[in-house]
């Protein structure tokens, strides 16, 4: 009479062990962004000792110096936002950021070893021609401040490069717990849609490797948009009105 019983538990067991590697997989891709980077040198899978926080839409005024491509005509559009609001209104609108992105990374180590940042490159995962929506840009002629550590690229090179802004100087820089440091990247795109992603080295106590940034686990996208339609909405407006 023992086998039925058995024949009964088997069924209980795999639900089980399903259950265990459902919540184990949740447990992986639930990842915060200020978590421990995990390095992507090959043969390598331990954590690396410093995080990387990234601000992917990161002006100092964003209803100013943002320009975005939108597949919607004016009226559909809500009106620009500020600060926190940003990645919602992106995300509600499907817009790609158009002629230039703004990017912020705050890099601080871990532990009680300083971790020295080698350097940073620019990685392209996709490349096209623009899409032929409307651009619409905040009120322009805001103007901006350049922080100490900014860098620019151009992703309608061949092979973009990062490069310090207004003389600055370049890598390396050294991060700690304690010590962190804010580096802002302004990726520019005229003639081509591109997506893209930055990749860090670092090294520290005798260790090394190359930590992958991104747009919270996909790329970075970032558009031309020479010839579209440009609508503005000024400061105090009620209305995006067409600019050129």
């Amino acid at each position: 009479m023992a086998e039925p019983s058995r024949r009964k538990r088997w069924p209980l067991i795999a639900a089980a062990v399903a259950l265990v590697v459902t919540v184990a997989t949740a447990l992986t891709l639930d990842r915060d962004d200020d978590t421990p980077a995990q390095d992507t040198t090959p043969g390598q899978a331990t954590a690396a000792p410093l995080t990387v926080s990234t601000r992917t839409y990161a002006w100092d005024d964003p209803q100013c110096e943002a320009k975005y491509l939108v597949d919607r005509p004016p009226a559909e559009v809500a009106p620009p936002v500020m600060g926190q609001d940003v990645p919602g209104w992106v995300k509600a609108h499907r817009a790609v950021a158009a002629d230039e992105q703004r990017v912020a990374l705050t890099v601080q180590g871990t532990g009680d070893e300083a971790v020295v940042i080698e350097s940073m490159h620019v990685g392209v995962a996709g490349s096209g021609p623009p899409p032929a929506w409307n651009a619409y840009l905040g009120s322009s002629g805001c103007g901006g401040g350049v922080e100490t550590r900014s860098f620019d690229t151009n992703l309608d090179a061949p092979h973009p490069v990062l490069a310090p802004k207004a003389g600055q100087r370049g890598f390396p820089y050294k991060v700690s717990r304690t010590d962190p440091e804010v580096l802002y990247l302004t990726a520019h795109a005229d003639t081509h849609d591109v997506h893209w992603y930055v990749d860090l080295q670092w090294n520290s106590a005798g260790r090394q490797g190359t930590i992958r940034i991104n747009d919270h686990g996909k790329p970075f996208h970032t558009s031309g948009s020479r010839g579209r339609p440009v609508y503005e909405f000024l400061v105090g407006g009620t209305h995006w009105y067409r600019d050129a």
